[in-house]
């Protein structure tokens, strides 16, 4: 005899329970069947089935041989299975007996396209269009299931699955293929995917399978908030079962203990219990809610009503059960604040507060704009779910996230008095606060420090000081004074170009102090140090410690002594921190503070081994590539107050960099904004006469010679890396990644064989003919332009072909360069009539110099750092700057320079930089992403 089963996403299981031998069958061969079934029956029965079978010693679970049918063929079977033939099971008989009902449905046209989404596309599939009649079937199809048949995972969801999957095949039999064009048809008829679904037309179609059901009233289920008695224990939340009838209101429904109740109510009640029934079997949580006695109602405690209106509301919705809320709850984030006390002024005079001085502190917790009182944080504290009732109102907060903030108060406010640093530091400890810290308060000095709106006190510009002070360099000199008084390290991180140089020699004009302070700066811009202090304070007195005639011993203390202000290198402050460290001074300033940014390096080591009663870094660009750099430069100013290098990378490196964690974000900064003043020049509200920047990449294209060698090069790296692994893989992509940049530059660059830059009057370097017409503009303008790279021996070869071609001296400055013929190339070049050409190379031209007499940048090579390339053409950008400054980025297309540019657009903020870090990135891409970055684009060489 043949039997069916029907298995949830398996189909139709057919097997047989006579005595032939396993994979032979006889019971199907007597059904007349058309040939392409009787061909899937004849196959042998390969898969197997768990059916449940009676024995004389009652039920064992056996795995019988069996044929499993797809819906399609499934449908087409059952509907030709005769009703009493003896070989046919009373299991495969019920089945058969479903899929006949379906077709009465279909025919009955109580059917509709519904929209589904699989593998990434939408489809139409047919459905049973639902309501009280088909409910009623389904239910005694369920009561009659056979219990073989029920066992495979309960009679509903068998019937469920069966229904929904035989249904469209039934329906695309009864109506064929008949010729229809519009999107929506063709797709319910030829089976293909709906290239014109949509979420809109997929709750568009439920729509209209729900307006098909008639005038059968809808079951709304209304939520409403527990009583106000916040002493009564738990609340609970009564989910009121409701009938809405088309076009009327919801009404409760009608439940009679006693008398006979009336036609109309009996069927209401009937109907209600029946969709209750679907609206538990969507949303389980609902079974086991308790019931209020005397209705159909619902009492839900607290811990799961957030569950409800965050999950059982759309499940309930989808199957068509209205669902009304109370009046939104005000969904509410919890936050800390942190509130400090100190005195209004140090506690002894002539003595800087600094961040050793303690201050007594309060940790607060709040939700939304309200305060939490301790009485109300410790009944809070025992609450279970995400809803609570404060003062009155429900609000929604995360409830794990509320109980673990208690607590962080508790831990907290146990001291209630520290060093300032120690506070501060409980925001970058290796356990953070567990919600943001949305605001710092503070009162007495700390208020200078901590309060985002401070003003400090206003510093009178002496009259040593020969320069009208633009009103933001006035804030920053104010600000500086008072984190000079607090002793609080700063960092002035203002733009390039705004005057950093000019605030700190106000700074030192308007302190008049009788100790020295020692600055540190590149050695290329020492000598604009000294331009600069003999211009705008001529009677501070400045001495320069450089050279190898510099002074040392007691040479070197009589000479700090006699001094207001001390100039050195970072080369030599790490060569003579001995001797550095032994000299008393006011301060130490860092310029161009980032090279500090790696906190091991020589220089970093030293510069906080000098012992100083204050610590200023000056610095247009904080964060070149990582946000370790900022640690470190903070390390140097502020010690301790972000942790230590593992701890910064964990709390907030990898959390920002990698994640782009808002919560780090605002913690940072928390920390963070108090020590820096940062100023840009693109905001107009700082500077409003500094003109335009523009700029624009310009490409161009590789002669067939570049070409040739690049594909080289290419080839030979791809051969190298992949014979090799580790640091020698590594090696051998970054030795690539340079020469390829050398062949972009110009053959003669990457061969270094001497030749020349023309061949037989024409260029050998796209790149190169493209600086000739640029210079061509320039120079007929009659305007000036700085020429940057990277590499001093493609600089060294450009200079002299630019000084022939043009007819002009190009002065080139390098790292090579003496610091008396820098500080000559630069006045020079900023004369009138100096020089209209000035290439420099990018490490030793990139920062600190003025140059304002150029308004035209163009960097010849692309250093892979946003900020360095910035801080190169901010040489001309600057205060001083009179006409729009137009920046130009060479790159050659179909090259890695210009898929590279292409990923640096897209770097907007810190947390895209990863880029940022130099080139060492590219070593970690795998063999195919390697080859996709560097292949030669057909359209790289030009005509």
């Amino acid at each position: 005899m043949l039997h069916g089963l029907w298995t949830p996403g398996r189909g139709l299981m057919l097997w047989e329970d006579d005595d032939a031998p396993s994979g032979d069958r006889h019971s199907a061969d007597t059904l007349e069947l058309p040939p392409h079934l009787a061909k899937v029956m004849s196959r042998r029965m390969r898969h197997r089935v768990d059916v449940t079978l009676p024995t004389p010693r009652g039920h064992v679970a056996v795995s019988m041989p069996s044929i499993a049918l797809a819906p399609s063929d499934a449908a087409e079977l059952l509907l030709r299975v005769p009703p009493h033939h003896p070989a046919i099971s009373g299991d495969l008989r019920y089945l058969a007996l479903v899929v006949a009902g379906v077709e009465r449905w279909v025919r009955a046209a109580r059917v509709v396209p519904v929209q589904v989404r699989f593998e990434s596309q939408w489809w139409l599939r047919w459905r049973l269009v639902g309501g009280e009649p088909q409910r009623a079937w389904r239910a005694e199809l369920a009561a009659a299931m056979p219990p073989v048949q029920s066992a495979e995972g309960g009679a509903r969801a068998v019937l469920d699955d069966l229904l929904a999957e035989v249904t469209d095949p039934i329906v695309r039999r009864v109506i064929g293929r008949p010729g229809v064009e519009h999107p929506l048809l063709w797709s319910l008829v030829e089976e293909e995917p709906y290239e014109e679904g949509s979420a809109r037309s997929e709750a568009a179609l439920e729509q209209w399978r729900a307006s098909l059901r008639g005038d059968e009233p809808e079951l709304v289920l209304r939520l409403t908030e527990p009583d106000d008695d916040e002493e009564s224990g738990e609340p609970l939340w009564p989910l009121e079962v409701l009938l809405r009838p088309d076009g009327e209101a919801p009404t409760p429904v009608v439940v009679h203990r006693g008398g006979a109740p009336g036609v109309r109510d009996a069927e209401l009640f009937r109907v209600a219990v029946a969709k209750l029934g679907e609206a538990m079997a969507a949303y389980e949580p609902l079974r086991s809610m308790a019931t209020d006695s005397g209705s159909l109602d619902m009492l839900l405690p607290t811990a799961a009503v957030t569950d409800f209106v965050l999950h059982g509301v759309e499940k309930l919705r989808a199957v068509s059960v209205g669902v009304l809320l109370p009046r939104a709850w005000s969904r509410l984030d919890a936050s800390l604040r942190l509130k400090v006390d100190s005195p209004p002024s140090p506690t002894a005079e002539n003595r800087a507060v600094g961040l050793d001085e303690i201050v007594s502190y309060d940790w607060q917790l709040a939700i939304g704009d309200m305060e939490l009182t301790p009485e109300e944080m410790a009944r809070l504290a025992s609450t279970k779910g995400d809803l609570v009732r404060l003062r009155g109102t429900w609000v929604q907060a995360d409830g794990t996230a509320l109980s673990r903030a208690i607590e962080y108060v508790k831990k907290q406010n146990r001291d209630r008095a520290l060093p300032l640093a120690a506070v501060l530091g409980q925001l970058s400890a290796e356990r953070p606060p567990p919600v943001p810290v949305e605001r710092i308060e503070a009162t007495g000095w700390a208020q200078k420090l901590l309060d985002p709106d401070r003003r400090p006190e206003p510093v009178e510009v002496p009259d040593s000081v020969h320069a009208t002070l633009r009103p933001y360099q006035q804030r920053g000199v104010e600000w500086l004074a008072f984190m000079s008084s607090a002793g609080l390290g700063a960092v002035l991180a203002d733009d390039m170009g705004l005057g950093k140089t000019l605030q700190l020699l106000v700074l030192l004009a308007h302190e008049r102090s009788a100790t020295p302070t020692l600055l540190v700066a590149p050695m290329s811009v020492v000598g604009n140090w000294q331009r600069e202090a003999a211009k705008f304070v001529p009677t501070l007195r400045v001495l320069v410690h450089h050279g190898p005639d510099r002074a040392t011993g007691d040479d070197l203390t009589a000479a700090v002594r006699s001094h207001d202000l001390v100039v050195t290198t970072y080369a030599l402050l790490a060569r003579d921190v001995g001797e550095l460290s032994a000299q008393t001074w006011r301060r130490v300033v860092l310029d161009e503070a980032q090279h500090v940014k790696n906190s091991s390096t020589a220089q970093a080591r030293a510069a906080r081994a000098i012992p100083a009663a204050h610590r200023i870094a000056l610095t247009g660009t904080p964060v070149e590539n990582r946000l370790d750099e900022l640690r470190s430069i903070f390390d140097f100013c502020n010690p301790g107050i972000l942790g230590t290098p593992a701890t910064f990378r964990a709390r907030f490196a990898i959390p920002i960099e990698r994640e782009k964690e808002e919560t780090a974000v605002a913690r940072l900064r928390s920390l963070t904004s108090p020590f820096v003043l940062r100023r840009v020049k693109t905001d107009k509200t700082v500077i409003a006469d500094l003109p335009d920047k523009f700029e624009m990449t310009v490409r161009s294209n590789l002669t067939a010679e570049q070409a040739s060698l690049y594909q080289a090069v290419v080839d030979e790296m791809m051969r190298q890396i992949a014979e090799s692994e580790g640091m020698a893989r590594k090696g051998a992509v970054l030795g690539a990644l340079t020469r390829l940049k050398q062949v972009c530059n110009h053959p003669a660059h990457f061969l270094d064989d001497g030749s020349t830059v023309l061949r037989r009057g024409k260029h050998r370097s796209g790149k190169l003919a493209l600086v000739d017409d640029i210079l061509d503009s320039v120079l007929g303008d009659g305007e000036k332009a700085l020429l940057f790279t990277q590499f001093t021996a493609f600089g060294s070869m450009v200079a002299p072909y630019l000084e022939r071609r043009f007819g002009v001296p190009v002065p080139f400055l390098h790292g090579g360069v003496s610091k008396g013929r820098r500080d000559a190339m630069v006045e020079e070049f900023q004369s009138a009539g100096g020089p209209p050409i000035m290439l420099l190379s990018l490490k030793a031209g990139g920062t600190g110099l003025n140059l304002t007499a150029a308004n035209h940048v163009v960097h010849l090579d692309r250093w892979w750092n946003p900020a360095v390339e910035n801080q190169a053409t901010d040489r001309a950008f600057r205060i001083g700057q009179r006409k729009d400054v137009q920046v130009r980025k060479l790159l050659c297309v179909g090259t890695v320079e210009e898929r590279i540019d292409t990923m640096l657009t897209t770097k907007k903020d810190l947390a895209d930089l990863a880029v940022g870090s130099g080139e060492s990135w590219i070593t970690e891409l795998s063999t195919g992403e390697l080859r996709d970055l560097l292949t030669l684009s057909e359209d790289a060489v030009g005509d």
